[in-house]
């Protein structure tokens, strides 16, 4: 199962790459949404981890992309962000998102709701 993780903050990547990595999930990152747009173009993740606020393409943005392209657009994804706000988690669901989880985050959740992700993915109850 390949992954995608795309966030600004190279601290938090390599964190969250870790993590999946413990776990034998393949993880490929991106520092903004523009960059992991072009890496989707090469290579297919099976879920895309995204941050909300980043440079060049916001994670809302790359979201639309994803859920406009028919290639991408069943790809699960979860939005792993500091906005927490209700109307935050709003926008995300309207905008695709299968989950949303706030920063800070507990491992075991994220990992929980990838399961959950990957189970759909491979049509496992």
């Amino acid at each position: 199962m390949k992954i995608l993780v795309v966030d600004d903050d190279e601290v938090f990547r390599t964190l969250v790459k870790e993590v999946l990595a413990q776990e034998n999930y393949e993880v490929i990152t991106a520092n903004n949404g523009f960059s992991a747009w072009k890496i989707l173009q090469k290579e297919k993740a099976d879920i895309a981890i995204l941050d909300v606020n980043m440079p060049q393409m916001s994670g809302f943005e790359l979201l639309a992309k994803i859920r406009e392209d028919k290639t991408f657009s069943k790809m699960p994804v979860i939005m792993l962000t500091i906005r927490a706000f209700t109307e935050d988690q709003i926008a995300g669901y309207e905008y695709g998102a299968d989950d949303y989880l706030a920063k800070p985050f507990d491992n075991q959740i994220l990992l929980a709701r990838i399961k959950v992700l990957e189970r759909r993915i491979l049509g496992k109850k």
